[in-house]
């Protein structure tokens, strides 16, 4: 090459065919049922361990609970071995007998089933299968629970009851009287709703003899999420914190606060369920320690 004269630069080498290749967009009717799947077994498992959305029909909590209201119930605290407290408003399985096992028939129009469920999954709509009742602890195991004394309260354990913040204004604690104790393993319930609510103390002649198998607890309602105008906690009244409550009571009754451990979990990933038939049903059988 003679020297002075520009050397031809050679082209430059044209880039190979997919070197650089653009990610293209996953197409909308691909994506959405993949977020739908990942959304669903998310919800399974929160409503199943976490936490779970419950419709209440009746009116056996009344004015705590209302019916149509929506509550939301800590399934999370009995894996750490937490035991139902006094004051708890427990969800619970059927023992046996406590409600009628006539589920109303399902819809034969596929849509209207289809809708039907969606909306009971989220809890916008009561379940007609469900066996579960809602209810508030009064006694644990080892308390003695007794109706009533000279002011006509219930006492636990010897200690009266002051129940004027939470049950239905007007009613009588209880215009049944009892006297049990509490087996280990299992709690005394009753609803704030005493005239309209079937609950122990109509089924001390049953084979627990009115008392609910701890191990058939789903869990406690923490908080009222519907209607918003009383939304709020459902915390436990300040008569069960009084000295002496805890004197013969056998087992430990911390837990771990539902709230800070469930604050921040999104509401509408909560199953839905419903506390189905809660009203009082049936009278005692004559001959019972009830009365």
């Amino acid at each position: 090459m003679a020297r002075g004269q520009r050397r031809r630069q050679e082209p430059l080498a044209a880039p190979t065919k997919g070197r650089r290749r653009r990610l293209k967009p996953v197409k909308l009717w691909r994506e959405v049922p993949l977020l739908l799947a990942i959304a669903l077994v998310l919800a399974l498992g929160i409503k199943t361990f976490v936490v779970q959305a419950f419709y209440i029909p009746s009116p056996s909590m009344e004015n705590t609970i209302m019916p149509g209201d929506r509550v939301l119930v800590n399934k999370f605290s009995p894996w750490f071995g937490a035991q139902p407290q006094r004051g708890d408003i427990v969800v619970f399985n059927d023992p046996g007998g406590w409600l009628d096992d006539n589920p109303a028939p399902a819809s034969s129009n596929f849509a209207v089933r289809w809708v039907t469920d969606a909306f009971t999954f989220v809890g916008l709509l009561p379940s007609s299968d469900e066996h579960d009742l809602i209810k508030r602890v009064i006694g644990v195991p080892g308390d003695e629970v007794k109706c009533c004394d000279k002011q006509g309260r219930i006492t636990v354990n010897g200690v009266a009851l002051n129940e004027s913040s939470y049950i239905l204004p007007g009613s009588a604690p209880s215009l049944i009287t009892f006297d049990v104790h509490v087996k280990a393993g299992f709690i005394w319930v009753m609803g704030d709703n005493r005239a309209d609510s079937a609950d122990s103390r109509y089924h001390i002649n049953d084979k627990y003899g009115g008392m609910v198998p701890v191990s058939d607890v789903v869990g406690h309602a923490f908080v009222l999420i519907w209607p918003l105008s009383r939304a709020g906690g459902l915390g436990i009244p300040a008569t069960f914190q009084q000295e002496g409550l805890t004197v013969l009571s056998s087992l430990p009754t911390g837990a771990v606060p539902a709230a800070a451990l469930l604050g921040a979990i999104p509401l509408r990933l909560a199953g839905g369920r419903s506390v189905r038939r809660l009203r009082r049903r049936r009278r005692p059988r004559l001959g019972s320690d009830g009365g």
